[in-house]
């Protein structure tokens, strides 16, 4: 034990320093509040009895610190500053990247780059990166972990287990990803995209998301400059594994085939925070109309659009994100009016109604005309027996110079009547048989006594 609280002197479990590893594996440069509430989201609901926030952030958060504290005595983690409410920022090392690799069973090529300026100028960016993850994902409380708390804790536990849910955890996500238009997936060339985050979570019915955030500060041509490198490398073709070509996202990500004429590229949500100084809402819509030939759809037959060859854009706030989670209808999808969720603002779901509609108009057309079939159907004159299709189709063929000797009749029915008439024809020739070795006795006997006679 005395030489497991020297190597850990914060006194921090294995568990507790894999999960801190995990979140920073994926965030890269975040706060232990922002640690504690992914990770751990029952401690939020505890020592609600102190008499301050700010006691009740330092207690919730105390064994996470105490974590990241170990972990830069191993030499896997790094401070990074503080943001502008002056909370401290915890960076991985080097080696710490490749630790937090390993817990998220991730190659070195696989877990991102760290955030621009991480660490200076409050990290402003990188932190509303962590909170719009934490907006997505809305980490849920154990309950049984906040049993004994004042009730006002365990109601508000409660709300949050009972809230709509977010999309995947924290291994469903990464940061700081290239996307190269030039170059490889590990050294991105030129004119390369870095997405903020990027989120696959396919149980959840969302296989590819990108996500970009913005505070508000940026011109609204920079953050649509940003598009036209995502369309290059969506543009973008190499030969996979099998030696096809296909679309260089492909061959690292999995989606599904493109739906019926609407082969659009992967999605992109836009996340802004009103940090800055211009407004969300005059941002989205200067975004939106610079953005234009990347997202707008054509008119298709059936009161839809269909955008294939384009790129799906949304956009919300953080604060909606935080206050609704993906299931709300905050998500504005460019060339739309409505808000939707976020399931049907990246989805068309106007064409899956269309398509929906014309397969039924199909299925009922289908219907009526079984109907009809169903009504000239013939049926046994003797038996009453309804045709079946290979009777039907036999009764109405034609062999060589003659038709169906019975058309009238179902098989079996044809069968008794083919056997009955081959019957009657044996017994007409036994009968015809008899006839002639009658005459031919009576014509032997007659010659005879005309001889005996003489």
């Amino acid at each position: 034990m005395a030489g497991k609280r020297k190597a850990n002197e914060a006194g921090s479990s294995t568990g507790l320093r894999g999960d801190v590893l995990r979140a920073l594996g994926v965030l890269k440069a975040a706060t232990a509040d922002q640690i504690q509430r992914l990770s751990s989201p029952h401690l939020t609901y505890r020592h609600t009895t102190k008499e301050t926030a700010a006691l009740r952030k330092e207690a919730r958060t105390a064994s996470h610190r105490g974590a990241l504290n170990d972990l830069r005595r191993h030499g896997l983690s790094v401070d990074g500053g503080r943001t502008r409410g002056g909370e401290e920022v915890r960076l991985l090392t080097k080696d710490g990247l490749a630790a937090a690799g390993i817990e998220l069973d991730r190659g070195p090529e696989e877990m991102g780059g760290m955030p621009k300026s991480a660490g200076r100028s409050g990290a402003s960016h990188a932190m509303t990166v962590n909170e719009t993850v934490l907006a997505m994902i809305r980490p849920k409380p154990d309950l049984d972990l906040v049993a004994g708390e004042p009730a006002e804790a365990i109601a508000a536990a409660r709300a949050a287990v009972d809230a709509p849910d977010g999309i995947g955890a924290i291994t469903s996500y990464a940061t700081e990803v290239a996307l190269p238009a030039t170059g490889t997936w590990k050294n991105p060339g030129v004119g390369s995209a870095w997405a903020d985050i990027v989120l696959t979570a396919p149980e959840a019915g969302l296989p590819l998301l990108f996500i970009e955030a913005d505070n508000c500060t940026e011109e609204a041509p920079v953050i649509a400059a940003k598009f036209d490198k995502y369309m290059r490398h969506f543009h973008r073709k190499a030969k996979d594994t099998d030696g096809h070509e296909k679309p260089m996202w492909r061959t690292r990500w999995s989606a599904p085939d493109p739906r019926w004429g609407d082969a659009s590229h992967p999605p992109v949500l836009l996340v802004f925070h009103q940090v800055g100084k211009r407004s969300a809402l005059t941002q989205m819509k200067r975004v939106a109309d610079l953005t234009r030939e990347h997202w707008q759809g054509q008119w298709a037959e059936g009161g839809f659009r269909i955008y294939n060859g384009k790129m799906p854009i949304v956009a919300t706030t953080l604060e909606l994100l935080r206050e609704h989670g993906p299931a709300g209808p905050v998500f504005w999808r460019f060339g739309r009016e409505d808000r939707q969720n976020l399931f049907d603002a990246i989805g068309n779901p106007r064409r899956d109604a269309g398509l929906a509609r014309r397969a039924e108009d199909a299925r009922r057309r289908q219907a009526q005309e079984a109907a009809e079939r169903e009504a000239q159907r013939p049926v046994c004159a003797d038996c009453g027996t309804t045709f079946t299709d290979d009777r039907w189709k036999a009764s109405t063929a034609v062999e060589w110079d003659r038709g169906d000797s019975h058309p009238h009749l179902c098989d079996d029915c044809k069968a008794r009547a083919l056997e009955a008439e081959w019957k009657a024809e044996q017994a007409e020739r036994e009968r015809q048989e008899q006839e002639h070795q009658e005459e031919a006795q009576a014509s032997k006997a007659g010659g005879w006594l005309g001889r005996w006679r003489s």
